[in-house]
């Protein structure tokens, strides 16, 4: 993990965690977590190694990994576009959730945006994602039912959901 920034070390109870900047090396790991984690919407495109890598480019700063005996046991995707900051991906493996991990994760990432200067983060769930409704609501992310949400497809892509 070359160029990996320490940014956060937790003491738990059952085990140690160290959250800390994402970096194009972590790809596969992330990506595995990413596909075996139920209620996730990938795309062959945006979520490719060259996809995320493109991303992590432009969001150096605001995409972290949470690891525990070198595996990595979360992560979340997040970047702005100078007016907004927007949350991704976010996943914790199943044995490690209830532990405050996914928690950590979206801390850090806010932080991260407020240092740039971002006022409002944003992010999309699939309503049949229970789970992850329920975590974003817990943690103060409101519900927009004043809004619909429309997204076009520049470039044909298969859609690979969890």
């Amino acid at each position: 993990m070359k160029n990996a920034k320490k940014e956060k070390f937790i003491m738990t109870e059952k085990f140690d965690l160290n959250i800390r900047t994402m970096t194009i090396d972590d790809y596969e790991r992330v990506y595995d977590l990413w596909i075996n984690t139920p209620g996730m919407g990938l795309n062959s495109i945006d979520d490719s190694r060259g996809g995320i890598e493109k991303y992590l480019k432009r969001n150096p700063t605001s995409c972290f990994v949470a690891e525990s005996d070198d595996k990595i046991v979360g992560v979340i995707i997040s970047g702005h576009d100078g007016r907004r900051g927007y949350i991704y991906h976010t996943a914790v493996l199943q044995q490690y959730r209830k532990l405050g991990i996914a928690k950590c994760l979206v801390d850090k990432a806010i932080e991260a945006l407020d240092k740039e200067g971002i006022n409002k983060v944003a992010l999309v769930a699939f309503n049949k994602n229970e789970i992850g409704n329920s975590f974003w609501e817990n943690i103060g992310f409101d519900e927009r039912t004043d809004l619909v949400y429309r997204n076009k497809n520049i470039h044909e892509l298969d859609r690979i959901d969890t």
